[in-house]
């Protein structure tokens, strides 16, 4: 298969790999960028698959939480001059504050926003703004209290990274902390068992790999790699993860002492709808 320069571009940019490393992946790999992402792994040449994608577009995340649902809704506009201005952030706070319950961006383009719908109120802006802007996600949460956090924020609710938090129990400051962690930490999933069974298998095959090259005999490599899972499964559920403020807990340590049950989270980042 003939490998050209974009596809050695792309995944160099999604694995942080060399230029010879990532034309050498694909030839082994038939072109095929996943595997070629895994393949490097396995030989000790590309970052955690976690750090595997790099942000493609610009824009804003905006939250809005209201009686219990919290709402997030990822803008994107083609740079950031266009991302910071006034006329986008308002657009995103009238989008944000409409989203509230959706989770579909179809349904949310078709949403009545002020006389008009969503899709032609962007259009609009487009015409304004000599921009293109898309809605890259939206998704919602449920819970007794939900608590929300806006990382580098430029105006209320909105920024570069958000994250909603539900949890059941009494309303506290902890929950915000959690929400923080969640921006900082960047789990896959609630618990081990929400983590779907493809990432495992693929994480056992990259670890299986990387065992057998170092020249393990199978029964020891089967160990590394049950190892490895419950490494990996530690560091990428927000349950079993080292709570960022006191490591010296898990979250789910740090939330049974306060009597709060986590049901749920949703982290967005600006870009990562476009690299996915």
């Amino acid at each position: 298969m003939n490998i050209t320069a974009a596809m050695v571009k792309e995944l160099r940019q999604r694995s942080g790999a060399g230029i010879m490393d990532a034309k050498n992946a694909l030839k082994e790999n038939n072109g095929d960028i996943e595997a070629s992402i895994d393949w490097l792994r396995s030989k000790g040449m590309a970052k955690a698959a976690k750090k595997s994608t790099r942000d493609t577009a610009e824009g804003l995340i905006g939250i809005y939480v209201d009686s219990g649902r919290g709402t997030m809704v990822e803008i994107n506009s083609e740079t950031d001059f266009v991302a910071k201005n006034g006329e986008f952030r308002k657009l995103v706070d009238q989008i944000r504050k409409r989203a509230v319950g959706l989770n579909n961006v179809d349904e949310l383009l078709n949403a009545d926003l002020n006389g008009q719908n969503v899709k032609e109120a962007i259009t609009e802006k487009i015409s304004s703004l000599g921009e293109n802007i898309t809605i890259g996600r939206v998704g919602s949460i449920e819970g007794k209290n939900i608590a929300s956090y806006v990382h580098t924020s430029v105006d209320e609710g909105m920024g570069k990274i958000g994250v909603l938090v539900a949890y059941d129990g009494q309303e506290s400051e902890l929950g915000k902390h959690i929400a923080m962690h969640v921006a900082a930490t960047k789990p896959l999933a609630l618990s081990a068992d929400e983590v779907p069974l493809e990432t495992i298998e693929r994480e056992k095959q990259v670890l299986t790999q990387k065992a057998l090259d170092m020249g393990k005999p199978e029964a020891i490599a089967a160990k590394i790699v049950e190892g490895g899972i419950k490494k990996f499964l530690s560091e990428e559920t927000l349950l079993n993860q080292k709570f960022v403020i006191n490591p010296e807990l898990t979250v789910q340590q740090v939330i049974q002492e306060e009597n709060l049950t986590l049901k749920g989270f949703l982290r967005f980042q600006v870009g990562e709808s476009k690299a996915a």
